[in-house]
């Protein structure tokens, strides 16, 4: 992988902050054209370092109160892949990891309140083979959501 520099660490802090901002903005905070942020931002995009972009959705708009962090133990750790296609499918569930620790799998949902929740738990995850635990964790309060810095030096060198 090529190895971004300074500018594609400044390019980077801005866009992450606010992907809407103006390239006509991002070149005028960094210095350069244009062109030149368009050039980089593309480069940055083609080597995978930016994976994505669009709008975040805030859940309460939609009906979701209540976010949850699920701890899933699995019979085997080897069902993994089984149980995360069987995840896939419950739209609720909005991110999963396979882990190291009490779990083997950790998955991050929204529900509407805690009946539906329950009904998460009991009738859908519960109800995957290979699936013998969950423990769950109510988030009270996101107090932080932001992007990685890119100002930090490379954890690689």
């Amino acid at each position: 992988m090529e190895k971004i520099d300074q500018l594609d660490r400044h390019i980077l802090d801005i866009i992450s902050q606010n992907a809407r901002t103006p390239f006509k903005d991002v070149a005028a905070e960094c210095g350069v054209s244009r062109a030149a942020i368009h050039q980089r931002v593309q480069r940055l995009i083609e080597m995978g370092v930016i994976t994505g972009s669009g709008y975040h959705v805030d859940p309460k708009s939609l009906g979701y109160s209540t976010c949850t962090y699920v701890g899933i133990t699995l019979e085997k750790g080897s069902m993994y892949k089984d149980v995360v296609a069987q995840l896939k499918k419950i739209p609720e569930i909005v991110e999963c990891h396979f882990t190291t620790g009490p779990y083997t799998m950790l998955a991050k949902l929204y529900a509407s309140d805690n009946g539906h929740l329950m009904k998460l738990l009991n009738h859908q995850m519960q109800q995957i083979p290979g699936v013998t635990a969950t423990e769950t964790l109510i988030s009270l309060e996101q107090s932080i959501r932001k992007e990685i810095s890119t100002y930090r030096d490379n954890p690689e060198e």
